[in-house]
C-alpha cells in the first residue's frame, strides 16, 4: 500500500460519516438551500422580474417562478452572453458548459463560483463512498483515465467555455496528476476516433486501476484494446483494475458486453451528472439507487411525469414524494438555475434516505397512438430478454412506424447484437410480451387491436457508431437517444440494417 491509498482512508471515513448525518436531514437541507438561493437571486435581473424579495416559501415561489426548459432561459442566457453582470446569479459566471440540445441547438449552462463545487465535490465523494464501503483504497495508486471532452476551452461573452467534462479536468487535485491519463495534449484531440487511437497507445502498457466514462465509449475503448492485443480480455491487459465509474446513461443495457469484454470482476460507481449539477452518486454498495445530493447548493423540485406538459403541474419538494413514482425532476441552483427542467425522469427507490434511479428523458418516449412508452420499461424488457436468450446487446433505438401500407402500425424496434439470439422471432415475442407486462397503455393497443406486436431490425456491427458519426456526436458525453417519438434516427438507421 502507497501514500495515496494510506492517506485516502481516513479522509474517506471522514466524508462517509458526514454524508451519512447529512442524510437525517435532507428535508430540512432543502428548505435551507431554497431560502440562501432566493436571498442571493432577489438582487438579479431574474429576481427582481420575478419578485423573488417577496417570497418566503415553496408554495409561494411555485407562483413565481414557472417551470422553463432551456428556450425559455434563452432570454436570460442572451443577456449573460451579451457581458452584463447580476443576471441569473450574483456577478457573471466563471464558466459556460457547452451542450447540445435536442430541440433548442447549442446551450451555454452557467456554472457560477458557487457551483463549481457541486460538480467537483460530488465526483470526489463518490469515490470517497465507494473507498468507505468498500475498503478499497488500493486504486489511488495507479492511473486513472477519465474519457471526456477536451479542456480547451473558447470564450463566450467573456466567459470560458466547453463541455461540463473538459472543464472539470482543469480541478482534478495536483496530487491526482501524475495518476492521470490519458496526457493533456491526447485530451484536446477533437476528433474522436483519432483521440481514441492515442488513449489506446497511451494506456495500453500502464498500470490502470479505474477508468471512468459513458459505458459505450468505455466498451469502444475495451473493443480497440482488445483488437490492439490480439483478443485478450481487458483484465489480461490491466490486471489491476478494480473500478468502472459510469454515468450517462442506464448502465444495464452495457453491463453484460462490458463485463464479457473485462473477462474479470471489476466493481462500478454510478454517477447521475448533468451540466446543470451533479445530482446524485451511488453512496453503497448494496443498496438500489443513487443518494441525491440535497446538500449541495441544487433546491430540487418533482412533477409528476404524467403532469409535466400540463399548464399548472403539481410542484412537489422532497418532503412530498413517494416511492415508485415516476418524476420530472426540475433544479433550481446557486449556478443561476430556477425552474429548470433539465427533462430527466426519476423514480425514488427509498425515502430513507432519499435514493432515485433515472427512468428516461422526458422527451425520449413514444406515445404515438397514446402509449407512453418510456426508457425504463424498454430497457427492462430488452434486459430481461436478452437474458433469457442469453444474448448480449450492443446498442438499439426505438421508434413507432406509422406508415405501415395497410398493416396495423407497430414500435420498430433497431437493435446491434453481440450475437443474435437463434430465434429471432421468439426473441421479439419475448421482448413484447415484457414490455406489455410493464406498460398497461401498450397492452391495451395490442389487445385491442390498434396495434401489432414490435419487430426488431438486426443492424450491423458498429452500425450506432457510424451512425454518431454521421452527425457529429462521436464520444465524449454524447448518448444514442432510445426512444423517439419521430422517424428522424430510424430512417437514418436503416442503412445499417442487416
Amino acid at each position: 500500500m502507497r501514500i495515496k491509498s494510506i492517506l485516502a482512508r481516513p479522509y474517506a471515513s471522514i466524508v462517509h460519516n458526514r454524508l451519512r448525518k447529512s442524510m437525517l436531514t435532507a428535508v430540512a437541507d432543502q428548505q435551507a438551500i431554497l431560502q440562501s438561493l432566493l436571498k442571493a437571486g432577489s438582487v438579479t435581473v431574474f429576481g427582481r422580474d420575478h419578485h423573488l424579495k417577496e417570497v418566503k416559501d415553496h408554495t409561494a415561489f411555485t407562483q413565481a417562478v414557472p417551470i422553463r426548459d432551456y428556450e425559455g432561459f434563452r432570454p436570460y442566457i442572451d443577456q449573460v452572453k451579451a457581458g452584463n453582470q447580476n443576471v441569473l446569479w450574483k456577478g457573471k459566471p466563471i464558466y459556460f458548459a457547452k451542450t447540445s440540445g435536442t430541440t433548442s441547438g447549442v446551450k451555454y449552462i452557467p456554472i457560477s463560483k458557487d457551483s463549481i463545487h457541486n460538480h467537483i465535490d460530488t465526483a470526489r465523494n463518490a469515490l470517497l463512498c465507494y473507498m468507505a464501503e468498500s475498503g478499497n483504497t488500493a486504486f489511488a495508486d495507479g492511473k486513472m483515465i477519465f474519457l471526456s471532452g477536451s479542456p480547451v476551452l473558447e470564450r463566450v461573452g467573456g466567459i470560458p467555455t466547453g463541455r461540463l467534462s473538459g472543464i472539470v479536468n482543469h480541478f482534478i487535485p495536483g496530487y491526482l496528476r501524475g495518476n492521470q491519463l490519458p496526457s493533456y495534449e491526447t485530451n484536446c484531440i477533437e476528433d474522436w476516433e483519432e483521440k481514441l487511437g492515442k488513449i489506446v497507445e497511451e494506456t495500453f502498457n500502464k498500470n490502470m486501476t479505474l477508468i471512468s466514462g459513458i459505458p459505450p465509449w468505455v466498451q469502444m475503448y475495451f473493443d480497440w484494446l482488445i483488437q490492439k492485443s490480439g483478443g485478450k480480455k481487458i483484465k489480461e491487459l490491466f490486471p489491476n483494475l478494480q473500478v468502472i465509474v459510469h454515468g450517462g446513461v442506464n448502465f444495464e443495457p452495457y453491463r453484460s458486453k462490458l463485463f464479457e469484454s473485462l473477462g474479470g470482476h471489476v466493481d462500478t460507481v454510478e454517477t447521475f451528472p448533468a451540466s446543470e449539477g451533479f445530482f446524485a452518486f451511488q453512496d453503497t454498495l448494496d443498496k438500489e439507487g443513487l443518494l441525491l445530493n440535497t446538500d449541495s447548493g441544487i433546491f430540487f423540485e418533482f412533477i409528476l411525469a404524467g403532469e409535466i406538459f400540463n399548464e399548472n403541474p403539481t410542484r412537489l419538494s422532497l418532503a412530498d414524494v413517494k416511492v415508485g413514482e415516476n418524476y420530472a425532476l426540475i433544479v433550481n441552483s446557486n449556478a443561476g438555475l430556477w425552474g429548470y427542467n433539465i427533462g430527466d425522469t426519476v423514480r425514488f427507490v427509498s425515502t430513507d434516505p432519499y435514493r432515485i434511479v433515472v427512468t428516461g428523458r422526458i422527451k425520449h418516449y413514444i406515445s404515438a397512438f397514446g402509449e407512453h412508452v418510456i426508457g425504463e420499461e424498454v430497457e427492462h424488457a430488452l434486459m430481461h430478454a436478452a437474458k433469457q436468450y442469453n444474448t448480449n446487446i450492443t446498442e438499439f433505438t426505438v421508434a413507432p412506424m406509422i406508415q405501415t401500407n395497410g398493416e396495423l402500425p407497430y414500435h420498430e424496434w433497431f437493435v446491434e447484437f453481440e450475437n443474435a439470439p437463434a430465434d429471432m422471432q421468439g426473441f421479439s415475442t419475448t421482448v413484447d410480451n415484457l414490455l406489455r407486462q410493464k406498460n398497461i397503455y401498450y397492452n391495451d393497443l395490442i389487445t385491442g387491436g390498434i396495434l401489432q406486436p414490435l419487430k426488431i431490425r438486426a443492424m450491423q456491427k458498429q452500425s450506432f457508431i457510424a451512425y454518431m458519426k454521421s452527425v457529429g456526436k462521436l464520444g465524449g458525453q454524447n448518448k444514442v437517444p432510445r426512444l423517439s417519438n419521430d422517424r428522424l434516427i430510424a430512417d437514418a438507421m436503416k442503412q445499417w440494417q442487416l
